[in-house]
């Protein structure tokens, strides 16, 4: 089983995140072509990652045809949050009560765990059993194309398909759990950067408010080490020991479904 701490202290105010000229700094979830299926913990103190469990067993992503595994760089951006109490004006649906997801379009297969610095080109509205779940389509900026992509737009035009091939894998990728295809607003249709960043920027209003107890964070667990002005604020020794008391895990299991492709 997966479990990833990444843990951060800092002796200065952390004023939270900012938008600067549409750059932002994600962390990787799961690379491009794994078939892990990591979740962030979000009701565990600090947040780890850990591999998602269905039934009792390990979960992974269905290599539906032709896609193997996640088809980018999959993450979140941290300090956003889908409040599951707002209905959103444009998808007529609330939050899933996580943060924003993003998909890296760029060339580099990135850790789990990893910051980057991305460039945010759109986004797609995913309607997920009912629930609002925006994708940000994005690119790192360490790509060697990346001063090319500014919009959504670009990649339509220099990586044709791979915004038809994102649509098909987030419709389809619950089928092979027995659930019908995924749902979107808008039709599917992106939207472009400054659509993007307007969503962004309204779920980081909603992350301040919960990180400051101004929203009742339900079965969220808040505990941090970065935002000292935040009530749920913890001492770097009782981040440490968090960590340490997290299990320690023998050897990893063969991946049962590594070769298998689908057909839905």
């Amino acid at each position: 089983m997966l479990i990833v701490y990444s843990v951060f202290y800092c002796k200065r105010k952390v004023n939270g995140y900012r938008v600067i000229r549409h750059l932002i700094s994600p962390f990787v979830v799961s690379g491009e072509c794994c078939i892990v299926f990591p979740q962030i913990a979000t009701k565990d103190p600090l947040n780890p990652l850990k591999q998602d469990i269905k039934k009792g067993n390990l979960r992974y992503v269905a290599n539906v045809f032709p896609h193997k595994g996640y088809i980018w760089n999959y993450g979140a951006i941290p300090q956003t949050w889908e409040d599951p109490g707002h209905k959103d004006a444009d998808t007529g649906c609330c939050g899933d009560n996580d943060p924003i997801d993003i998909c890296d379009i760029g060339y580099k297969v990135c850790s789990r765990g990893e910051v980057i610095k991305v460039k945010v080109l759109g986004t797609l509205a995913l309607i997920d059993e009912g629930e609002t779940d925006w994708k940000v389509i994005v690119i790192n900026m360490e790509d060697p194309e990346a001063n090319n992509f500014n919009n959504i737009d670009d990649v339509r035009r220099l990586k044709p398909g791979y915004l038809e091939a994102t649509f098909e894998w987030f419709k389809k990728y619950k089928v092979p759990d027995g659930k019908p295809e995924n749902q979107f607003a808008f039709n599917g249709e992106f939207k472009d950067r400054d659509f993007a960043l307007k969503t962004v920027k309204e779920t980081h209003e909603f992350w301040k408010s919960l990180i400051s107890k101004k929203t009742n964070a339900g079965e969220l667990n808040c505990t941090n080490t970065c935002v000292t002005d935040s009530p749920f604020c913890c001492s770097t020794t009782d981040a440490k020991a968090v960590v340490d008391a997290a299990c320690v895990f023998g050897p990893e299991d063969p991946i049962p479904s590594a070769g298998v492709y689908l057909f839905c």
